[in-house]
């Protein structure tokens, strides 16, 4: 199995962006478009890491550091993740704190970043990414400690390896289902999203994420991109585990259907982006309290 585990790392690095791509196609057809290409981001990312950065002189190594930081995390998250029937590469008890706790190391960087620059512009925007992140990650950790209680276990990898069609058709079905819409709108969150943010718009009353790197160029900023393609894969496999719970008992077939649910996951999003305006900002808090809420009685179901 480890050998498995170590091939979904590195399909994981090099399919990640090919999920961006899909999320542009689909909502370019939606919109009666012919879009960009389906590889576009890795276009864009051999363009940018074909040109210098540039750095203003009032920013310190904290700016730097950012993508770097962020990006590292990031490569972390994704040896601790497992996808579907495939464990983990790495894998321990309470792997699932680290988990959280490195995504919240990365994002503790862009914002630093952010505000390194000395822009009000920027810090407006670090200011919302702090906000929307507090009420996501309550969210995040009590789904998965839902799912915790159900395997009596803190490591991601058991917590996944007991999620089967049987177990969804079984009397923790709902709870199930119920951690499973709470996740999907924490990786909305956490991606910047519609109808969270919209990662296309630079209107400054309504950029979250973007604005905190509008003033990273260069290979800085395909760090930030590519960073932003394997978050998004990272937590699509915490929804593809419980939306494609199918376990062959073959490593090859566990994989090849947890690949399959990745892009199913990316379809789904950019069906929500289609299909949904951008939420203003005062309703955002309350979609992350209401998926905190799903959380929670998904919670009290496992423990009663």
């Amino acid at each position: 199995m480890t050998v498995y585990a170590a091939i979904h790392v590195t399909l994981a690095l090099t399919l990640a962006p090919l999920l961006l791509g899909l999320i542009n196609r689909i909502k370019a057809v939606f919109a009666g478009r012919h879009g960009p290409p389906l590889l576009q981001p890795y276009y864009d990312l051999i363009k940018l890491l074909g040109k210098g950065g540039v750095y203003s002189r009032t920013t310190t190594w904290v700016f730097r550091a950012g993508p770097l930081v962020t990006l590292a995390g990031l490569l972390v998250a994704i040896v601790l993740v497992p996808l579907g029937g495939i464990e983990a590469l790495v894998a321990f008890p309470g792997d699932l704190l680290l988990f959280a706790y490195i995504l919240g190391l990365g994002r503790f960087f862009t914002v630093l970043a952010a505000l390194d620059t000395g822009s009000a512009f920027e810090g407006m925007g670090a200011s919302r990414e702090v906000q929307f992140s507090a009420l996501a990650e309550p969210a995040m950790l009590l789904g998965l400690g839902a799912l915790a209680v159900l395997a009596r276990s803190t490591s991601l990898t058991e917590l996944y390896g007991r999620v089967q069609v049987s177990a969804i058709a079984g009397p923790a079905g709902p709870a199930m289902i119920l951690v499973a819409t709470a996740l999907f709108i924490v990786l909305l969150t956490e991606n910047a999203r519609i109808p969270i943010d919209d990662p296309n718009t630079h209107l400054e009353l309504t950029m979250i994420h973007e604005v905190m790197v509008l003033d990273h160029g260069g290979v800085d900023l395909a760090f930030i991109q590519y960073g932003s393609s394997l978050k998004m894969w990272v937590l699509a496999t915490l929804v593809t585990g419980l939306i494609v719970p199918v376990r062959t008992g073959r490593p090859g077939w566990d994989l090849a259907v947890g690949i399959v649910g990745q892009f199913v996951v990316a379809a789904l999003v950019g069906v929500v982006e289609s299909a949904m305006a951008r939420l203003r900002l005062v309703r955002v808090p309350q979609l992350l309290t209401a998926a905190s809420i799903l959380a929670v009685v998904a919670l009290i179901l496992v423990v009663r």
